[in-house]
């Protein structure tokens, strides 16, 4: 497989008072979108992307268009090419002067749309983020973006690509790809493996939500996720045995669960939708068989699980199993 990621952490200050909810993936993402089309649709009065005559060969398309969620069967569309990464600060308010830092990471071949995602992000400076506030006249609050960076996610390295002080954008050098992921794998622990849930995981599991976790269904959501984003944007489908991993993982047990159910709900003005983005947070340690798994571990690490991942849910870090 040659599905490579590409991580971008955005450092932003904020010039008014900037109020961001518990779950500020939705916000963010929200604010990507509505600038990419904004900034970049040429078709408007198109009901859909779908609908559109330029949809093969506009960026908008391109990021927006996919619109089938991970838990959608039967559906012939391609999963988003990207996720969002909040902050993980939770529900505050950020000062005026304070720093916050948001991430987005794109996948495989759409890593080539990167300029335009720079500029849609550059875009929140006009239109503002977060909540309305009522001291700011029901506006969002202000925002300088002051850096992007390229990080690699695995090994801790960055690379600044923009600093406002030089005003000059840099192509990211840090894809993390198979063989990075391999090599980060075979250094766990084999048979104890801690995850830790920055945003809530959102799985669904005969047609019922997971409120306690277990292994088994979220390796069988990433396993489809991650088919799906290789088939769409690597070189072709997994060259896994499914069946022999979701038994594997049927055996694996939890020996500390420290995850909780959280209920957010994201609303968009735009189509007057509320949508429920909850799930569990926290961290659970796994034990049993895990060496078959840690690569699927560590990918899901880089692309997310779960429902609602272009808007931040499913984020987790590998921690020591020890």
């Amino acid at each position: 497989m040659t599905l490579e990621t590409h991580h971008l952490l955005f450092t932003a200050t904020a010039l008014t008072p900037v109020a961001l909810g518990e779950q500020s993936g939705s916000a963010i993402r929200g604010a990507i979108a509505g600038a990419l089309w904004e900034r970049f649709c040429v078709n408007k009065a198109a009901s859909t992307c779908a609908n559109c005559p330029l949809l093969t060969i506009c960026p908008v398309g391109a990021l927006l268009a996919p619109m089938r969620d991970d838990e959608q069967k039967g559906s012939d569309q391609r999963p988003r090419p990207y996720v969002t990464r909040p902050p993980c600060d939770g529900a505050r308010t950020y000062a005026c002067g304070e720093t916050l830092n948001f991430g987005i990471a794109l996948f495989g071949s759409a890593a080539a749309l990167y300029p335009y995602v720079v500029i849609a992000a550059h875009e929140l400076e006009r239109v503002g983020l977060g909540m309305r506030l009522p001291e700011r006249g029901g506006r969002r609050g202000v925002l300088r973006l002051s850096a992007i960076s390229a990080v690699h996610p695995l090994t801790g390295e960055q690379q600044t690509l923009y600093t406002a002080d030089s005003g000059v954008m840099m192509q990211p050098g840090l894809p993390v790809g198979a063989a990075d992921v391999r090599a980060y794998a075979a250094s766990l622990p084999a048979d104890r493996i801690t995850l830790r849930f920055n945003t809530p995981l959102r799985l669904i599991e005969g047609d019922r939500l997971v409120k306690r976790i277990a292994l088994r269904p979220l390796i069988q959501r990433l396993m489809r996720r991650l088919d799906d984003l290789s088939i769409a944007y690597g070189d072709g489908p997994l060259n896994l045995d499914f069946r022999a991993l979701l038994s594997i993982a049927e055996t694996v047990h939890v020996v500390e669960d420290r995850t909780r159910w959280v209920d957010v709900v994201s609303v968009s003005h735009r189509y007057g939708r509320r949508t429920p983005i909850g799930g569990l947070i926290g961290s659970v340690t796994f034990a049993g068989e895990l060496a078959p798994l840690r690569e699927l571990l560590v990918w899901g690490s880089l692309i997310h699980v779960g429902r609602n991942c272009v808007k931040g849910d499913g984020w987790y870090h590998i921690l020591s199993g020890y």
